[in-house]
């Protein structure tokens, strides 16, 4: 029985926003109890709704990025757009945007004019490259980003540089958003003053490149690209057993003497001066590598999934999507909920952030629009004229 206030309880957030880093970071606030006003376009609104159509008719971005918001579609470009949205945000604890730079200036709904009329006002700009600098006013997909941060370089095989599978650089700017905006809320609650955060794509990306960077500054070279290996760790990858393959990672030399001895029943390798030691193993990698690929490929991939755990020695099996979907670990542990949406229920995850005296919500996804009437009847607003223009994103 979950008995606590939710943690956002009572503060209000309006989110002018699109794609994923925007989203991301609302969606966690709405999770966390806050009440989320999303102003999309008319007509179209955040343009991730039609990414695709996988989920029921729905985008995938856009049911995993939009849960629990209200959707409001006002045209910004016109009188009475602009009059509702200035209403809004004058009620609102929390400003949050990813638009394109310049744009909201265009508009007075810059942080500093909004803070000089709304001084409890927390205001988060969320952009790709920073309020300055060359790249200023480029467009910032996080396939970009990540090719710009070096992210790309060290990322994939020793022949092919790749891209991560998830838009990390998109995700790391949402998740800073949120926790600016959740840390200038608690400054408020000191100061009695609010606040404007910049949060860029780029820097977030740079700040995930901090082991590559310093390696660079201080060792003077690039780390090498290792696909599923370690450039530092053996043996650290994946290795093939009867029926597939598991991935195994061996981070000391304890470790590896209960891999040969216990796991593989090869005591005779624990002590070889070519493996006694993590820098034996790496410099001898390849005969490392060879050596553990003969010994898994003995066991089918459970057993020895099994005997691993056993021993204490870190392995995981290498799942796809499908896997995922039907994992022990979100099902034993209770993670999956239903969410409404337009097209009916569809299957979400609980948030990461579990508080052990209250449930997150799993608020209901909405259509374009759905809260046009009960939004502009709050603020004594007629309703807005569909003419589909809106600001840049």
């Amino acid at each position: 029985m979950t008995t606590g206030e939710l943690p956002l309880a009572g503060t209000t957030v309006v989110a002018l926003e699109q794609a994923v880093a925007g989203p991301l970071a609302s969606r966690h606030l709405a999770d966390l109890g806050a009440r989320v006003i999303k102003i999309e376009r008319p007509g179209q609104g955040d343009f991730a709704r039609d990414y695709d159509a996988a989920v029921h008719g729905l985008s995938t971005h856009f049911a995993w990025l939009n849960r629990g918001k209200e959707s409001l579609a006002i045209d910004l470009k016109s009188d009475g757009g602009l009059r509702a949205a200035r209403e809004l945000i004058a009620r609102a604890d929390v400003f949050l945007h990813n638009t394109a730079p310049g744009a909201l200036e265009r508009l007075g709904l810059d942080g500093e004019t909004l803070r000089a009329a709304h001084p409890r006002l927390v205001v988060v700009n969320i952009s790709g490259y920073g309020t300055g600098g060359p790249r200023r006013d480029r467009k910032a997909y996080d396939m970009l980003v990540q090719a710009e941060t070096g992210m790309v370089a060290v990322t994939g095989t020793p022949e092919t540089p790749s891209k991560t599978g998830v838009p990390n650089a998109d995700i790391g700017a949402g998740l800073y958003a949120a926790m600016s905006a959740m840390s200038a809320l608690l400054r408020r609650e000191r100061t009695g003053a609010g606040g404007v955060v910049d949060v860029s794509m780029f820097d977030a990306a740079v700040e995930w490149m901090g082991h590559p960077l310093y390696m660079q500054l201080y060792g003077g070279a690039q780390i090498p690209r290792m696909g599923l290996s370690h450039a530092a760790i053996a043996p650290y990858d994946a290795y093939p057993t009867a029926d597939g393959q598991i991935l195994i990672g061996v981070q000391n030399d304890r470790g590896w003497r209960r891999l040969v001895t216990e796991v593989f029943g090869a005591p005779e390798h624990a002590e070889d001066p070519r493996f006694a030691t993590n820098v034996d193993r790496v410099r001898n990698r390849a005969e490392c590598d060879a050596l553990v690929a003969a010994c898994t490929a003995r066991f089918a991939t459970a057993e020895l999934d099994e005997r691993l755990a056993a021993a204490g020695i870190p392995a995981a099996q290498i799942n796809g999507t499908a896997e995922l979907a039907e994992h022990p670990q979100l099902a034993e542990r209770d993670r999956w909920r239903t969410v409404p949406t337009e097209a009916g229920e569809i299957r979400g995850v609980l948030p990461p952030m579990t508080f052990r005296d209250a449930e997150l919500p799993m608020g209901r996804i909405p259509a374009l629009g759905e809260h046009n009437a009960a939004i502009l009847a709050e603020l004594e607003l007629d309703d807005q004229p569909d003419s589909g223009g809106d600001v840049d994103g």
